[in-house]
């Protein structure tokens, strides 16, 4: 009875079609068109020519893509967990109702994250240059080092301060995303759990974090999707080189140097779509995390 009165016309179409078709021709399309690619040996200029799975038998076993996909993870392991203990600290802290100024410490933290990663990139490749970087001339006045450090050199360094530009710019951002959830947990867990004797600490790991572990999964696996295509900040940061030793080149740097730089564009777009594949992967598995928030399973860390 009730759905015979609902109006079941067509013009709703109307105004989903936009989206539809815009989908369509910048998302679909190129998805399909570079998975075709994928299966062809073209320079960019000559008609391509049908290979097969040539190239991803390549990307299998070519080394210098399977250094990037190490380093892409290794960058971003060594960033995220940092990043995401911080955030939450500090999400903890800047949700205390007695806290003074508060708003004012999320403006500050959330800041580095309007700044583009291509400036940041930069502006700490300028820092760390051995002959010029204000690093080097600090450390030498005040006496630590009596030589400038050729920061740029050490591999382990590199990979170290490429993490470190991530967690500078994308930890405000996390703190968000922690305080949207801490705002909506009710007061009455840690009251009662208060009434019963339980310390700040007692609180903080038996009620908010079990609470807050869907949060938790959703920012791992963004950040994770945010990691495989890392590319301002390590390309700013050693001029597109990837140094040294390739310490530094992600899977995006390398997908950029092989179709742009070397003309390669079909195995570029292997590359791409094994990314694509990586990124797909991870998609899901949000999407499943959120379909069991939706159905109540946030309220299983309580019991």
């Amino acid at each position: 009875m009730f759905s015979s009165r609902i109006n079941k016309g067509n013009y709703g179409y109307f105004f989903v079609a936009p989206f539809f078709i815009v989908f369509l021709l910048f998302g679909l399309y190129p998805i399909l068109y570079s998975f075709y690619l994928s299966l062809t040996n073209w320079d960019g200029l000559n008609t391509p020519e049908f290979i097969g799975l040539a190239n991803y038998s390549r990307a299998v076993l070519d080394p210098l893509f399977l250094q990037s996909l190490y380093n892409t993870f290794f960058i971003w392991i060594i960033s995220v967990i940092p990043q995401l203990t911080l955030s939450l600290i500090l999400a903890v802290i800047l949700t205390n109702k007695f806290l003074k100024g508060k708003d004012f410490f999320r403006a500050v933290y959330f800041f580095p994250n309007i700044v583009t990663a291509a400036s940041l990139g930069l502006l700490v490749s300028l820092m760390f240059d051995w002959q010029t970087g204000s690093v080097n001339q600090l450390l030498m006045s005040v006496g630590f080092i009596e030589n400038a450090i050729d920061w740029k050199n050490n591999p382990l360094f590199m990979q170290v301060l490429v993490s470190s530009i991530l967690f500078f710019q994308y930890f405000g951002y996390s703190m968000l995303i922690y305080i949207a959830g801490l705002q909506g947990i009710s007061p009455e867990y840690a009251e009662a759990a208060r009434v019963d004797g339980a310390s700040k600490t007692q609180i903080f790991l038996k009620i908010t974090v079990p609470l807050l572990r869907p949060i938790i999964i959703f920012q791992v696996i963004t950040s994770l999707i945010g990691g495989v295509q890392i590319f301002d900040q390590p390309y700013m940061l050693t001029e597109g080189a990837g140094s040294p030793d390739h310490a530094t080149l992600t899977s995006v740097m390398y997908l950029y140097r092989t179709a742009f730089e070397q003309g390669r564009f079909g195995y570029g777009a292997t590359i791409a779509f094994c990314l694509f594949l990586i990124i797909v992967t991870l998609s899901i598995i949000s999407y499943l995390v959120a379909r069991d928030r939706s159905r109540g399973k946030i309220t299983q860390g309580v019991k």
